[in-house]
């Protein structure tokens, strides 16, 4: 059985009339005739009632053209899924993304894809930098937000956001009095900070940022994630360095404070395989990198 004999049946059913049927297929009518016989022979079952006068469809007939419509809507949706999915418009796609990333560029990103492309699933998953890398490798996401730096050679990256450092206190501080903090006042504070090897761009910089001021942090806490090391911040475990936009993680007992000196500017950078060909990955950093131009971020 082809899906053209199907066709032939449901144009059948609907003229009741071989001869209009066959016009409208752009076909002879003895082949019309001819396929709908073979049709029902492999069916085993007849689909029309024949005279003279007219064709009618049998009990049977009407209750296979329910389901031959039903096949074809089946099929119109599926070759409609098909065409989205080509374009990018339909699909799933998987980011891994830093905590920080959450409380700056990610969520209007988001927000923008999936008012432009509601038929796209979305699955995220808040990992830190190296777990975003090793899964970027492994093909279990598609979209990274991390900070850098990333190898070059084996991913595509772009620079969405650029922030300034500042300092975590507890609310109970002595210098929650002040209004911006000189580095050179912390030389001898608990920290509580993160290991090297989740972030070391962002690692890097803060260490280089006391150096500079003339200590090297007394880390006393490492957590892996931003949320965590602000909870211990609250709990006055410590103090800490950590991206401006931190402050928008509203946190009872704690207190951000700019930084006198100057600090580096550090990154959140979007990045993906170069092997890429998925159009939904196109399509989202379509919108990521127009939300970027506009000035959205």
């Amino acid at each position: 059985m082809e899906l053209r004999h199907l066709r032939y049946f449901v144009t059948l059913a609907q003229e009741l009339h071989f001869g209009r049927a066959a016009q409208k297929l752009h076909i002879a009518q003895p082949p019309l005739s001819q396929q709908i016989r073979q049709l029902e022979t492999e069916l085993g079952f007849d689909l029309f009632h024949r005279t003279k006068r007219q064709v009618k469809l049998t009990i049977a007939g009407v209750a296979f053209l329910t389901e031959v419509q039903q096949i074809f809507k089946q099929l119109e949706k599926a070759i409609e899924t098909g065409k989205q999915t080509s374009r990018g418009e339909q699909g799933k796609l998987v980011i891994g993304f830093v905590s920080s990333s959450a409380y700056n560029i990610l969520p209007s990103i988001l927000r923008t894809f999936r008012t432009q492309f509601p038929n796209i699933a979305l699955e995220l998953h808040e990992l830190t930098t190296n777990e975003q890398l090793r899964r970027l490798k492994e093909n279990r996401i598609d979209i990274g937000f991390v900070r850098p730096p990333v190898d070059e050679n084996v991913f595509n990256y772009q620079q969405v956001f650029q922030e300034s450092l500042i300092v975590a206190l507890p609310i109970t501080h002595p210098l929650t009095s002040v209004s911006q903090i000189n580095l050179h006042s912390l030389n001898n504070e608990p920290f509580i900070s993160f290991p090297r090897f989740l972030a070391p761009g962002l690692y890097d910089s803060i260490i280089s940022l006391c150096q500079q001021a003339g200590f090297s942090p007394k880390v006393v806490q490492e957590a892996t994630q931003m949320q965590t090391i602000i909870s211990l911040v609250a709990a006055d475990m410590g103090i800490a360095i950590a991206p401006e936009s931190l402050q928008n993680m509203q946190r009872v007992g704690v207190v951000y404070k700019p930084i006198i000196e100057a600090t580096p500017q550090v990154s959140i950078v979007m990045i993906w395989s170069k092997d890429n060909i998925s159009p939904v990955v196109d399509k989202f950093l379509d919108v990521a990198t127009r939300d970027i131009d506009e000035g959205l971020l």
